[in-house]
């Protein structure tokens, strides 16, 4: 598969873009167990022009962790268009991506990411606007419509593709479902099997196995995937897909002390990496130590859970999993 001239290879697996989640740290954890593509935060537009220090931090990345794609998402052409053109400029990634798919009500209230279901004229402007703005290839991710009345995916996609974008993902859920439901995947394959389609498409919403990395492929006909939740604390989830994809068989070699080396790694990184240093790292990381399923099904392990999201250093925390490894994982 191809976005633009980037070769993601044969059934390419993609690191979903995700607020306070997919910073630099994670990404690059995420690029070296196997994920083809991997997303920035989204970026405000509006924040970015005003040089907001958080947005600037988002759009930072790095040669290690190519192809690499930055997110953005606003409520009109202007800032839109000068925002693309900050991050072509400053952060040179290999993708621009759109984000009209954020169904929170801080964005889609507001008339940004999802709620841009709800103006496909205006959706549509912003997107030939960024289009014509930047040199780099552009692609947009959104659901299926705003709620189960307006299912306009199918029709919108060939909108888009009109618009110029050089790649379209789709999460299988509307606006009005938020991340509830099971996300449905058959009008994401009424959108590949359209004739008219000729850009890729890319599949996201509940990939959670790599079984169901294959059964998307298979019978969808996608030509990427994309994983969102299922990545907290578990960046690993990469190689997991990646090896079942291209052997049919599960990797055995990945048992929980080599799982715990690798959170041990992430919250390194992420403490060498965070702009607030130690503590900021280590804030930014708990949300991975608190869904990593690595945990799931202890017993009897809610306080030390409790204990290692309220550890506020580096060395604190280290010796949390340090007990947790000698009394869970032996």
């Amino acid at each position: 598969m191809k976005i633009s001239d980037i070769d993601l290879g044969k059934e390419p697996v993609l690191l979903a873009p995700m607020e306070d989640v997919t910073d630099q740290a994670f990404r690059l954890l995420c690029k070296e167990f196997g994920a083809s593509m991997v997303y920035s935060e989204f970026v405000s537009s509006e924040a970015l022009i005003r040089s907001v220090n958080r947005s600037l931090e988002k759009i930072t990345v790095c040669d290690e962790e190519r192809p690499v794609a930055v997110q953005i998402y606003g409520r009109d052409v202007d800032s839109m268009v000068r925002a693309a053109q900050i991050i072509e400029a400053e952060a040179h990634p290999d993708v621009l991506d759109i984000n009209f798919g954020c169904p929170v009500k801080k964005v889609a209230g507001k008339g940004a990411g999802a709620g841009m279901l709800k103006n496909v004229p205006l959706m549509l402007d912003i997107t030939r606007a960024v289009v014509d703005a930047v040199s780099m290839p552009v692609t947009v991710k959104t659901r299926l419509g705003w709620d189960c009345e307006n299912k306009i995916i199918v029709d919108l996609a060939e909108q888009l593709q009109d618009c110029g974008i050089q790649a379209l993902t789709i999460h299988g859920r509307t606006r009005s479902q938020m991340y509830t439901g099971d996300a449905d995947w058959t009008l994401i394959g009424a959108v590949k099997n359209n004739q008219r389609m000729h850009i890729p498409i890319i599949g996201n919403g509940d990939i959670t196995t790599a079984e169901r990395a294959r059964e998307c492929f298979d019978r969808y006909g996608v030509d990427a995937v994309m994983v969102g939740r299922a990545t907290f604390g578990r960046p690993w989830i990469f190689r997991e897909i990646r090896h079942y994809l291209d052997t049919g068989e599960h990797d055995e070699t990945m048992d929980n002390h080599w799982k715990l080396n690798v959170l041990r790694r992430h919250i390194q990184r992420n403490v060498e990496r965070n702009a607030k240093g130690e503590i900021g790292g280590i804030l930014h990381v708990r949300r991975h130590l608190a869904s990593s399923p690595l945990f799931k099904g202890i017993p009897d392990f809610r306080q030390t859970r409790i204990k290692m999201l309220r550890a506020e250093s580096l060395q604190e925390l280290s010796d949390i999993l340090d007990e947790v490894e000698a009394r869970y994982l032996s």
